[in-house]
């Protein structure tokens, strides 16, 4: 228990470190791809190679779990591997474009994947049912805890949040049409990165329905990822689209309506 909870600090203060570096170094890729990174591969199959590792890892720990169908357990897993089903197996395919992505980001998401994996299936599946106190936490009584149904709301809420932008990034243009377009519509009409915040809403929401260490690592780093990321393609956009994103200011923000 003890190496478990060394590795969720270590990867908080690496959480702090990537959140100070993606300010000053772009992640090379969607919006911010540049040869820079290196040899590229199919966005699709770059998506799909670096988002299959947790998924399958988390399935493998659920697996050999005696708690697994245990309802509590049963829905962590429902939840996690849902959001991940979409994200790994169908996403993808729904990417128009013919996007690359570079290998040295499919290898650096892989192994956040595989440790992230660790943590999440490590904890709910094995280290949870024999600890004294999460053993009696994560009773069905559980199911009508605060924590648990405040979660699952901003869960779905946020997964809800992520979904809706990927669709409006996803039908900017019509078919045949080259052309940039300034996100409108849902949360775009008041941040730039909407998609982002609703992966973060939906990561904060586990962090509370599992009230763990290991799903507010997942959180954190999520925010060190995101947060100064959607500050680069505020950037970008204030750039590529100057006029029209002057018109939106101030409204228009980062990826906190009417904060950041």
């Amino acid at each position: 228990m003890e190496g478990f909870n060394d590795l969720c600090f270590i990867m908080i203060i690496l959480g702090a470190i990537v959140w100070v570096c993606l300010y000053f170094v772009d992640a090379g890729y969607g919006k911010m791809t540049t040869d820079k990174w290196g040899p590229a591969i199919s966005n699709k199959i770059g998506w799909m190679v670096m988002e299959c590792p947790v998924f399958l890892v988390v399935l493998y720990f659920w697996a050999k779990s005696e708690v697994r169908f245990q309802v509590p357990y049963l829905l962590f897993f429902l939840f996690f591997e849902f959001h991940y089903l979409h994200r790994t197996f169908i996403a993808p395919f729904l990417m128009r474009g013919k996007s690359k992505m570079p290998i040295a980001i499919v290898i650096l998401s892989v192994t956040f994947n595989l440790i992230n994996g660790y943590m999440q299936g490590k904890w709910l599946f094995e280290l949870a049912p024999q600890h004294p106190a999460y053993e009696h936490l994560y009773s069905n009584a559980w199911l009508t805890d605060w924590r648990f149904i405040t979660g699952t709301v901003i869960f779905f809420v946020g997964m809800a949040i992520n979904w809706q932008s990927d669709y409006i990034i996803r039908h900017l243009r019509k078919p045949g049409d080259t052309k940039h377009y300034l996100p409108k519509g849902g949360l775009y009409n008041y941040v730039t990165s909407a998609n982002y915040l609703g992966e973060i809403i939906e990561w904060m929401g586990w962090a509370l329905l599992t009230w763990s260490l290991a799903g507010f690592v997942f959180f954190w780093f999520t925010m060190s990822n995101l947060v100064p990321r959607s500050n680069s393609i505020y950037k970008k956009y204030r750039k590529e689209f100057a006029d029209e994103f002057d018109a939106r200011r101030p409204k228009l923000k980062r990826i906190l309506p009417f904060i950041y």
